[in-house]
């Protein structure tokens, strides 16, 4: 299969973001930098973009926090900065999600994709986290090619990742 028709495996954009964790405060910091080729989304061919990332840990969102909206754009750049507190004890244990999604003004805002980092994480983003621990104190930016759409059962799964 060559992933063209599937609508899971469908090419929806980049994101590149950097990763920075420091065990003696127990703080990890999310730079969201930029994202490029995002999914058009929007009648005009373009899209308002932001990012929202989710502090998951035992199933339960922690945290939420997410960056300004960037008008009728597919490669927009953030770079911004946002902390978490996160023990050293629970880094290992933590899930973060980080949704793209399509700001409309009127009705709900589409999810372009989401990335998983940390816990259950597989390929690119595994890696990224297992750098990031591997370098405590240091940011570690990587793009993510493989943003996806969120499967039903990863809805179920977080059923509040669905209603935001």
């Amino acid at each position: 299969m060559n992933g063209t028709s599937d609508p899971y495996h469908e090419k929806l954009g980049d994101v590149c973001l950097s990763l920075r964790y420091v065990p003696t405060a127990g703080k990890l910091t999310i730079v969201i930098l930029e994202a490029k080729n995002l999914k058009k989304m929007d009648v005009g061919g373009l899209s308002d973009p932001y990012v929202k990332i989710h502090l998951v840990q035992n199933g339960k969102r922690q945290k939420k926090k997410k960056t300004t909206v960037k008008k009728n754009t597919l490669n927009p750049y953030y770079n911004e900065s946002f902390s978490f507190e996160v023990p050293s004890e629970h880094i290992e244990k933590v899930q973060v999600v980080v949704t793209v999604l399509d700001y409309d003004k009127i009705g709900k805002n589409d999810a372009i994709g989401k990335l998983f980092l940390g816990l259950n994480s597989t390929g690119t983003e595994q890696r990224h986290w297992a750098d990031m621990l591997a370098n405590p104190r240091r940011p570690i930016a990587q793009w993510h090619s493989k943003i996806r759409s969120c499967s039903p059962g990863e809805v179920q799964m977080f059923p509040s990742l669905g209603q935001m």
